[in-house]
Parts: C-alpha cells; sequence; structure tokens
C-alpha cells in the first residue's frame, strides 16, 4: 500500500542546503495546500507567491515535489530568499547622515535605490522601512506575525505608557482591551457629530484674533495658530477646559499644551540618538521624565475638577450625551455594567490631548498651505460654499460637508500629499518571511512610510501635482488598497480619525468663508525633523477680511 505521507526537505533558495527541514507531506494534498503547509514550517507570511525548484528546474505539481530526491528548494514570488538591503553606514552613526536632516528627501532616495523595502541602521537603533502598500497592509494587520509592540528601537519607546491603553502602548495588553472598549465610542461618528457645535464656537472663538491680524496686515505663522486652535477644540472636549488661546494676539498656549508639545520634540531626538542614551540621568531624557511627571499632576487635577454629569449611561449613550471625555469616561458602562477604573482614566486622557491637537494642528497647517501654494482651490473651495448656500451664521455639520464634494477632495489630497504622520511602526512577532522574498528577523521595527506610499509614482502617476479632481479619475478608484491611509489601517489606526476630520473640514471652512488667505514665506517651506509629525515650521500667510462673495455659479 502507498504510503498516505512523505518526508521532504526544503529549505530556502539561496541558502545552504544544511539548513533544509523535513516536512510530513500527505499524498492527498493539493497544490494550496503545500504551499500553506511549506509556509507554516517556514514562516513564510503569504503562501502564494510560494513555488520550487531543483537543480534549477521548476516543480510544477505536488507529485514533481513528493517524487523529488533531495532537497527542494522555495522561491517567494519567484526570487531566492534574501536580507533586506540597506545603505552600510559609517562605524558608530550607522546611517545618521544619509537619513537626516531631510528623512523625508532621502527615504526617497533610499526606495528608489533599493527597492520597496530597506533597512537603516541609526547609532545602533535598526528600523526598517517599506513603500509598498501590501506590504504595508501585512505589517498594520495585527497577527502572529506583526503587533504593535512598543520595545526599544519604535518610535514610540521613549514615551511608552502601557497604562495609557491607546497609542502609546502595546497590543496584546488587558490596559488595551479596556481602552479599546471604552474609548471607540467616544470618536465614533455618532459622537463626533455631536462636538460639531463646540467645533463650530472654537473657531468663531478665534475670529477676533484674526481680525486684528487683518487690521494690522500682520503676517503669521501658520502652525503655532493652528496649534492654538486645535488644542482649544481639544482642551473643551476632551477635558472641559477652556485654555483662552484667543483672549489675546500673544495668548500663550496652556502649560498642558506647551508641556505636550516639548515632549514630542524630546522624543523625536531621543529616537535618533543610540539606545542608551534615553537612560541618562541629566539632559533630555531627563527633561522628558520630568515633563512626564508635571502632566500627570495637571491631569489628575483637571479630572478632580472637570464638570461631569450624574447618571452612568451605556457607551454610546455616554458619548453623546457627555459634556467632555473626562465626563464620558466618569459615566460609560459596558453591557455588563462595568465602567472604566477611575486609575486607568488619566493615562488615556494624556494621549487623546496631545494627539488630538498635534495632528490637527499639523492637517491644518498644510491644508493652509494648500491653499496658497496651489493655484485655484481657495477659489475653488469659496465657491462651493457660495454654491451650498453658506453664510456667516451657518452652523458647519457633518450633514453640509458630505455634500461638499470638492472639500472632501482637497482635503483627502492634502493628506495625501502633505500627510502629517509618516513613521507608524510594527514590530516583527517572529522571524519571517515577507513577499518578496524579504527575511526579518524577530523584533525588527517595520515602518510603512505613508509619506512614501502617497507620493509614489507607480500609484499615483503624477504624486507631485496637486490634484483634487484625482480622486474622481479612475485610477485613483481602482489603486492598491491600503495605497492611502492618512491614519494608518488595522486595529491600531488612529482611533480620533472621525474626530480629527470633523474638526479640520469645520475649521478650513470657517476660514476660507472669513477670510482670503495669502502667502508671506519667501522661499522653500520647511519642516521639523526633530518632531513626531510632519509640520511646516516656516509657513507664514497675510488673512484678510473678505468684504465680498463671488455669486451663485448656478445664477
Amino acid at each position: 500500500m502507498k504510503p498516505t505521507t512523505s518526508v521532504v526537505s526544503f529549505h530556502f533558495l539561496g541558502e545552504d542546503v544544511s539548513t533544509a527541514q523535513e516536512v510530513e507531506v500527505p499524498s492527498s494534498i493539493d497544490e494550496t495546500g503545500l504551499k500553506q503547509l511549506v509556509a507554516s514550517h517556514f514562516a513564510i507570511v503569504e503562501s502564494h507567491g510560494i513555488a520550487f525548484v531543483q537543480e534549477q528546474e521548476a516543480l510544477i505539481t505536488v507529485a514533481d515535489v513528493l517524487d523529488a530526491s533531495g532537497p527542494v528548494a522555495i522561491t517567494i514570488d519567484g526570487k531566492a530568499v534574501r536580507e533586506v538591503p540597506g545603505p552600510q553606514g559609517l562605524p558608530y552613526v550607522g546611517n545618521y547622515l544619509e537619513v537626516f536632516p531631510d528623512h523625508l528627501g532621502n527615504h526617497a532616495r533610499l526606495f528608489e535605490k533599493y527597492g520597496p523595502l530597506f533597512k537603516t541602521n541609526n547609532m545602533g537603533t535598526v528600523n526598517y522601512f517599506t513603500n509598498d502598500p501590501a506590504l504595508a497592509t501585512i505589517v498594520f494587520t495585527e497577527s502572529d506575525f506583526f503587533s504593535k509592540d512598543i520595545i526599544q528601537g519604535h518610535p514610540l519607546f521613549p514615551i511608552k505608557n502601557q497604562e495609557a491603553g491607546v497609542f502609546t502602548s502595546d497590543t496584546k495588553t488587558e490596559e488595551w482591551k479596556i481602552a479599546h472598549k471604552f474609548l471607540p465610542p467616544f470618536f465614533g461618528p455618532k459622537a463626533v457629530r455631536h462636538y460639531a457645535p463646540t467645533m463650530n464656537k472654537t473657531v468663531e472663538g478665534a475670529f477676533a484674533v484674526f481680525d486684528e491680524l487683518a487690521a494690522r496686515d500682520e503676517a503669521w505663522n501658520v502652525y503655532p495658530y493652528m496649534t492654538k486652535l486645535g488644542s482649544q477644540a481639544v482642551g473643551k472636549l476632551i477635558l472641559g477646559m477652556d485654555f483662552q488661546h484667543f483672549s489675546a494676539v500673544d495668548a500663550p498656549p496652556h502649560e498642558m499644551v506647551r508641556l505636550i508639545a516639548e515632549s514630542l520634540e524630546l522624543m523625536k531626538k531621543i529616537t535618533s540618538m543610540p539606545s542608551w542614551y534615553a537612560k541618562l540621568p541629566f539632559g533630555d531624557p531627563n527633561r522628558l521624565r520630568s515633563i512626564r511627571d508635571r502632566m500627570e499632576r495637571i491631569f489628575m487635577d483637571v479630572m478632580d475638577n472637570a464638570s461631569r454629569g450624574v447618571e452612568d449611561l451605556e457607551l454610546q449613550e455616554a458619548a453623546l450625551q457627555a459634556e467632555n471625555m473626562i465626563d464620558y469616561l466618569v459615566r460609560a458602562k459596558d453591557n455588563a455594567g462595568n465602567k472604566m477604573p477611575p486609575s486607568k482614566c488619566w493615562q488615556p486622557l494624556v494621549v487623546a490631548t496631545g494627539a488630538g491637537f498635534t495632528t490637527t494642528s499639523s492637517l491644518m497647517s498644510w491644508l493652509i498651505y494648500s491653499l496658497v501654494n496651489y493655484p485655484g482651490m481657495q477659489e475653488r473651495l469659496l465657491q462651493e460654499l457660495v454654491d451650498h448656500g453658506f453664510t456667516d451664521d451657518t452652523v458647519v455639520t457633518d450633514e453640509l460637508t458630505s455634500k461638499l464634494t470638492f472639500l472632501d477632495h482637497f482635503v483627502k489630497e492634502t493628506q495625501r500629499r502633505h500627510n502629517p504622520s509618516f513613521q507608524p511602526a510594527r514590530t516583527a512577532q517572529t522571524d519571517l518571511v515577507l513577499p518578496g522574498g524579504y527575511k526579518v528577523p524577530k523584533d525588527s521595527i517595520v515602518i510603512p512610510s505613508l509619506h512614501q506610499i502617497h507620493n509614489s509614482p507607480k500609484i499615483w502617476g503624477n504624486p507631485a501635482e496637486f490634484d483634487p479632481d484625482r480622486w474622481d479619475t479612475e485610477r485613483v478608484k481602482n489603486r492598491p488598497r491600503n495605497s492611502y491611509m492618512p491614519f494608518a489601517t488595522g486595529q491600531r489606526m488612529c482611533i480620533g480619525f472621525n474626530f480629527a476630520l470633523m474638526e479640520a473640514r469645520i475649521f478650513i471652512t470657517k476660514l476660507v468663508w472669513r477670510y482670503d488667505f495669502s502667502l508671506a514665506t519667501e522661499g522653500a517651506i520647511d519642516y521639523d525633523p526633530q518632531f513626531q509629525l510632519i509640520r511646516p515650521t516656516n509657513l507664514y500667510v497675510r488673512a484678510e477680511r473678505r468684504v465680498k462673495w463671488p455669486p451663485r455659479s448656478d445664477l
């Protein structure tokens, strides 16, 4: 009787035959099953790219593989398995001088030279980067292969906070499970619509300052003012606080905002240095620890003094009735009547506050940049507002913005061309092999480079051209999966994306309706390489009060 299984030795093409592993192969297995079996033994992430060869001859069928004498070589997507390429670098500093200060430009150069996946060694810290949407999808998928595990070398490691349970914590923790249950309803679409009136009042509350700057004919640096505007809204909606950012033209940012911004600068600086640098008891590492301690004290005081309701409510209902996030966390209960433990509330508030205003302020800065830098954009957006009956008294809602097609395309094109986030990282959970035959060791930090994906000629054709109308083209509609993901994707994508988009849409429409923006910066617009997000540092504009508006285009 013919045996039901055969033992076949497999090894990766490109590796010595001595590395071969014996695999029991059922005689009844089909081609797909054989590939999946081999993938499970060799930690190959996707089995469909597997093929088999022996002595330079392809083994096409399962029978060919079973009848082979001697070890069978495995190829991935027609290639031998290989190490991830990258620049060799210099002693001690590694590739630091090849990446900084212009990491966006240098990453583009390295992708062009080494292909869709490369690695760099930055003073001992090895990171992997990809501009391939298919690889990015694998990396962002919480699986046995990748997870958000913030270990040494991860960009967020200096501010890792397991207690926060959100952006700065690992996935496989009880804290993350709790936060992932309680926080999403607060940032969901229904809840965000509930916050729209507060967002409208926030930007309207800034008009007095922008009016005064207009009356002075004074140019102003966009990012600091957008930071004050974004954090003013976050202060009200997350903490129930009025930061008084627009009580005067020169009103300083609230201490909490200053501390969060400084912590992001220090974190980026620390991660660009050797791993031992973060452990120093003085200098920047000590300053970052001091900031975290001070923020904890501030947030504990805020929680004690925040306004709140008295009735406990189911998660979704609590989100629709809460005055702010503190109110929500205190009152929200799940189906079993459980509430988020009070001791675990303040850390998510810190992260929500920081992530909320830094992302929005950067996005708003680039939206204004797009208005003043790309001809015709401001005029088209204003015309769309006129055509939809916009007035000084209009309250911008989700219902209104859903009708503003050009606004939607304009925001998307800005996020494609100038997305603030560029390095969401995930960690390899085991030694594995990616499509293309790339070997990635366990604990490798892999970073999908959103900026490079969003600006890839292979995907977008003419990525350097700012063209909101591209979003109506077949090329964009049929683009590869996850080739546009401004808030990342997967289980650990940004939970506040609805909040950020609604805020940006309300702010930009209100500002464009009231002001005519013009560029006041001469020369190139710079970004800060020592900041966790991509933000323009020298974008100056003038905002002149409008006294007339174009007629409706349908009149």
